[in-house]
């Protein structure tokens, strides 16, 4: 578990991952979402909605080392562009972005503030959310061929997806169900959704997946829950 906290985040101390680093990503993704839904409600009680939604927006930046936001902008110049294979991959390993990148995290910051400001606190969802975002990110580290040659995530990537697929999307959904009943249920499932189309849309252009479409497939399938959660059942 410390190996998976280390490359999920700051936390954790420098560990050196292998293939069972990510079976312990749901769990992770889970003890994450439930500090940051902590933080949601704890903001709440001093703050109106839209102060206590920044507040946990700057809070899961903070725990995760933007390390996410990171590969949703990479993944945002490399995908999105009409680039060849290879230059592709060489976009997305620069360290400038460009407009791509900008819009992409402006627009799912946005949204991701917009749900957050319009829902009361719910730790349950929140820690679903984050369970099923890591699940997507473990399954496609294991299912989907690694684009690039080396790299750190080919260091734990391979093995069978299946079982951290079945625990990992139960737990999501267990969490969900708890944090909002039905429309939980449908906001997890929405989220693994999305997620399991940015790993197919980086296969799809890239003949495999990279660390930066890993993170950018986990912010892309938290965004959606929370947008599906705060919908008006």
């Amino acid at each position: 578990m410390r190996a998976a906290l280390a490359f999920l985040t700051p936390l954790g101390g420098a560990r050196v991952p292998d293939r069972r680093t990510l079976s312990w990503f749901p769990v992770v993704g889970a003890v994450i979402g439930a500090a940051t839904g902590a933080v949601w409600w704890g903001a709440s009680q001093l703050w109106p909605p839209v102060v206590a939604a920044a507040i946990v927006i700057a809070f899961d930046l903070a725990i995760t080392g933007m390390l996410h936001l990171d590969g949703l902008v990479d993944t945002a110049d490399g995908l999105l562009g009409h680039l060849e294979r290879d230059r592709r991959l060489a976009v997305m390993a620069e360290p400038t972005v460009g407009a791509f990148a900008v819009a992409t995290a402006v627009v799912v910051l946005l949204l991701r503030f917009s749900a957050l400001a319009t829902m009361a606190p719910r730790l349950a969802l929140v820690a679903g959310l984050w369970c099923g975002s890591r699940t997507v990110m473990a399954v496609a580290a294991r299912a989907v061929p690694y684009a690039r040659a080396g790299g750190l995530v080919s260091a734990f990537t391979g093995g069978d997806w299946r079982p951290v697929a079945i625990y990992g999307t139960a737990a999501a959904l267990l969490l969900g169900a708890l944090g909002q009943g039905a429309p939980g249920i449908g906001a997890v499932a929405a989220s693994l959704v999305a997620g399991a189309l940015v790993v197919l849309a980086g296969r799809a252009r890239l003949g495999g997946c990279t660390g930066d479409i890993l993170g950018a497939a986990g912010v892309l399938a938290e965004t959606a829950g929370l947008v599906v959660a705060a919908a008006r059942w």
